[in-house]
């Protein structure tokens, strides 16, 4: 048994002088890489790897390190199963040519120079497996697993229009589940009973059977709506609505009623920036996340000079849960299965790391060690097998 595999089971968490947690927690996976050169994004992506850290912030491990042998090919770590025994790891490989001619025209050109593939990642063999690469459907791919890990749903650009489809765990049996839609689909996640999926299509939020049917559209009456996120309970929907730039969290029951926004984002545009000097499009989306009680949603919002860590109910009560200096900003919440702890960026110390905090923002403390120079990104938490009860 490899040494990822132990840390999978038996790994504990030290927070804040608390000592030994009574369980095991999980892995963080998530994605570094330098962000201090110049020359636009392409020359800092080469240089992301997909790796795992230990929620205590022992153990840093690069994953899959073979799907970067190829020149100008990366890695990010893009998820896990919901038992927490894979990981989705993306693979990318874009051109110098291609990147170049990005560059120059401010756009992304992915109809060619470009091969972005999803790869399951076994911890237990290194085994990797591409698949979207079984029976290809395109040369642009990301995908994930569905709540209960039967299937993997992935989104692919079809003559550069991003289409929804499911597939067999295996890569096999690959079918568009777009309802016959034709616009630019992305955020595409199933409800936790697997029976339901939703993703926006040209920024309007739609709901569908999962084999695509019954496909009808959520009005929140603004024209920029982002990536739905299924509640825990399947009941909410939560995605930011609004302008481009200027959109906040919302939610909506899953039959499209009882629309209503959460809290305000307080002028923060939504994205931060990864680079010390920005290219055309070099920002990450950064989006309010559920709590695993269902009733709390983690985002960031801007609070005087920085952007902060924000917790709303259901009611629209909101916390703020940290304290920042002047030009901090905090990204990338992501709440652990557990409900007791949340994870996050900030460049609180100078250097984008990922912190983790007990789920009120209290008793933080960094679990990466990126040097300067470069950024932690992307943070998932690792699920853990439920205990029987006794």
């Amino acid at each position: 048994m490899n040494r990822l595999l132990i840390r999978c089971v038996a790994v504990s968490l030290l927070l804040a002088g608390r000592g030994p947690a009574a369980e095991p927690v999980p892995l963080i996976g998530y994605t570094e890489g330098r962000n201090d050169l110049e020359g636009g994004q392409f020359v800092n992506w080469v240089t992301n790897r997909a790796c795992v850290v230990g929620a205590d912030g022992t153990g840093r491990r690069v994953l899959a390190e073979g799907l970067t042998k190829k020149p100008y090919a990366w890695t990010q770590f893009a998820g896990w199963s919901p038992d927490g025994k894979t990981a989705v790891v993306g693979s990318h490989w874009e051109s110098p040519e291609n990147a170049a001619w990005e560059r120059e025209h401010k756009t992304f050109r992915m109809t060619e120079g470009w091969l972005s593939d999803a790869c399951l990642l076994d911890p237990a063999t290194g085994r990797v497996t591409n698949v979207t690469a079984v029976d290809r459907v395109s040369n642009y791919n990301s995908a994930g697993f569905t709540p209960d890990g039967k299937k993997l749903l992935m989104t692919s650009l079809i003559g550069g229009v991003s289409k929804p489809f499911v597939m067999d765990l295996d890569g096999r049996n690959k079918r568009d589940v777009s309802g016959g839609g034709t616009g630019f689909t992305y955020g595409l996640n199933a409800s936790p009973d697997g029976k339901r999926i939703a993703y926006h299509e040209n920024y309007q939020v739609y709901v569908s059977d999962a084999d695509g049917g019954a496909k009808r559209k959520v009005e929140t009456g603004n024209p920029f709506n982002f990536v739905p996120q299924w509640s825990p309970d399947g009941g909410w929907l939560l995605f930011v609505s609004g302008e481009n730039y200027d959109c906040h969290p919302h939610v909506v029951r899953a039959d499209g009623t009882g629309l209503r926004k959460l809290a305000d984002r307080g002028g923060y545009r939504g994205v931060v920036e990864r680079l010390k000097h920005p290219d055309f499009h070099s920002e990450s989306s950064d989006l309010p996340v559920w709590a695993a009680d269902g009733r709390h949603v983690y985002y960031t919002a801007k609070v005087g000079g920085s952007v902060e860590l924000m917790r709303v109910d259901l009611d629209g009560n909101v916390t703020r849960l940290t304290d920042s200096k002047p030009g901090t900003r905090h990204y990338h919440p992501a709440a652990s299965p557990d409900g007791k702890w949340v994870l996050f960026g900030s460049d609180r110390s100078g250097t984008m790391q990922l912190y983790v905090a007990a789920a009120d923002g209290k008793d933080g403390r960094a679990v990466t060690t990126v040097p300067a120079g470069s950024a932690a990104m992307h943070g998932h938490w690792q699920p853990l097998p439920r205990k029987e009860p006794r």
